[in-house]
């Protein structure tokens, strides 16, 4: 007799809609997608970025290498003769994939020789906003069997901050990318 009062009062509290709803499983998948959906598309956004920042400092290296032997080979004498020319020769390799090639940092300098190239980035590792570079621009083409060092750095854009997690190594969402070289000129 209890166990049927039980029963009943169970049946008073919870109205028939509720006890259905309780073991019902219609919508289950949809609620499983809502939940993983957000984890699924941060890591697809993370791999993109990743990969994008990894082909852009790709492409950076190979312009730097490409426009650096026109320095090593004596061909820049005629037609890279500052800074500025030599930013434009590694821009136009470039395939337009970096948004603001006046954003490059050129350094290209003759050195003693290949123990004493020292590659340092030209910005303040402690700069918390509007980081700007440290060294000025500088091009020197040497001569002939000079020994040189040629540093590029660009400040990418970084999308996706997940937060606090995320590919910036600089201030307002940015990394740096830099391609270097160390060479001796030939003898021309």
């Amino acid at each position: 007799m209890a166990a049927r009062i039980g029963s009943l009062i169970g049946r008073a509290v919870l109205p028939r809609r509720r006890r259905g709803f309780v073991h019902d499983q219609e919508g289950a998948t949809a609620v499983e997608v809502g939940l993983l959906a957000l984890p699924f598309f941060m890591i697809v956004g993370a791999i993109l970025e990743t990969s994008v920042v990894f082909l852009a400092s790709q492409i950076l290296e190979s312009a730097v290498a490409d426009t650096s032997r026109m320095v090593r080979t004596g061909m820049s004498k005629a037609t890279i003769s500052n800074a500025e020319t030599f930013r434009s020769a590694v821009c136009s390799r470039l395939y337009g994939i970096f948004p603001d090639c006046s954003g490059l940092h050129v350094e290209v300098q003759t050195i003693a020789d290949f123990a004493s190239a020292s590659v340092s980035p030209p910005i303040d590792s402690n700069c918390t906003s509007n980081c700007g570079w440290t060294r000025s621009d500088a091009f020197s083409s040497g001569s002939g069997s000079s020994t040189m060092l040629v540093q590029v750095y660009y400040k990418w854009p970084i999308v996706l901050n997940f937060g606090g997690m995320t590919l910036a190594t600089l201030p307002e969402n940015k990394r740096l990318l830099s391609a270097s070289t160390v060479f001796r000129n030939e003898p021309y």
